[in-house]
């Protein structure tokens, strides 16, 4: 068995991208509000300061930075991927999970595991928060940023932090695609 190895720094902040197993599917932006219920759920008894974080039809990203002395982010992410799962129940994906999720118990709509980076300085931070901004671009989507409505661009645009207009372009890079 594969030994998974992650950085956990408590307090840290990190960049995280989690994906449907199906990477056609729209679920995501499709069932929205289950998702921020399962979002709002969780961080409700785990708390995390959401620095940046855009949706998208297969797969999220997100920038968080957790409380001094936590490094739990993934059991926070097991409890977002089960709320929601078990929100759109087993209709919503396919029939066709493998022995090996089912003999874990795994409905087979998330990747396993996910996507994490802890960010080392203040120009890595800018460089994810603007990835995730500019991602609904990438996969055009959309050909702004701020047209994208299930980005916290928005909510970044009424606490003034970014400009109505930034364009920032596309960050070249992977970054856990």
């Amino acid at each position: 068995m594969p030994n998974y190895r992650r950085v956990r720094i408590p307090g840290a902040s990190y960049f995280f991208t989690v994906a449907l197993a199906d990477r056609t599917s729209s679920l995501l932006t499709d069932r929205i509000d289950d998702l921020r219920r399962a979002y709002a759920e969780t961080v409700r008894g785990e708390p995390v300061v959401c620095d940046a974080m855009v949706i998208l039809p297969d797969h999220l990203h997100a920038v968080w930075t957790l409380p001094p002395g936590d490094a739990g982010f993934s059991e926070r992410w097991r409890k977002i991927k089960h709320r929601f799962s078990r929100k759109v129940g087993r209709t919503a994906h396919s029939t066709n999970v493998s022995l090996s999720k089912q003999a874990k118990r795994e409905r087979g709509l998330w990747q396993r595991r996910f996507w994490e980076h802890v960010i080392r300085d203040e120009a890595d931070y800018r460089a994810h928060v603007a990835y995730c901004w500019g991602n609904p671009v990438k996969h055009g989507l959309v050909t702004r940023a701020v047209d994208w409505p299930f980005s916290s661009i928005h909510r970044d645009i009424r606490m003034g932090r970014v400009d109505p207009e930034w364009s920032g372009g596309v960050i070249d890079g992977t970054f856990g695609e």
